[in-house]
């Protein structure tokens, strides 16, 4: 058993947000799902039979997904990142993530459409920004600030100059 879980609170869409996660990501599974009890439905108001808890994973890491109601939003305090080793890769998962009421945001940062805030991160980005060489490091730092995706072959064109 994994030591920690990701707990994801949704209003009402926990179920629809697992599916969605395991199509989008390879390796990935739905788990089990609690539904609501009769003594559940009366305490939280949601309906008998209903998923109160949904278990997925996706790449290996393992999630929790409630249906707790409008009570708590996702905000940007907290993301997943992304590693991705190709521009293909930094495409498809921008594009999927996106998709449907996604908003793009700055320097690689997205929300999905449930909310939830996403970093597709270019490995390479990584280690350019860690070079040994400070005046290679800002010119890629300059450069992903005007990005909104992240576009490698830009990176490397300032990484290079």
């Amino acid at each position: 058993m994994q030591k920690i879980t990701p707990f994801l609170w949704f209003d009402d869409q926990a179920e629809v947000a697992a599916k969605f996660y395991t199509s989008v990501f390879n390796n990935s599974k739905i788990g089990r799902v609690f539904r609501c009890t009769a003594e559940a439905a009366e305490k939280t108001g949601a309906p008998i039979g209903s998923v109160l808890t949904i278990e997925f994973e996706v790449q290996g890491q393992k999630f929790v997904a409630l249906n707790g109601g409008p009570l708590f939003k996702f905000t940007e305090s907290i993301s997943f990142v992304i590693n991705c080793e190709t521009q293909g890769e930094v495409d498809y998962f921008w594009t999927k993530l996106t998709e449907n009421g996604g908003e793009e945001s700055a320097c690689g940062w997205l929300k999905d459409k449930f909310g939830v805030s996403w970093q597709v991160t270019p490995t390479v980005l990584i280690d350019m920004l860690h070079d040994s060489d400070p005046a290679k490091a800002e010119r890629v730092m300059q450069a992903m600030l005007q990005m909104k995706k992240i576009d490698i072959k830009a990176l490397e064109d300032a990484y290079k100059r």
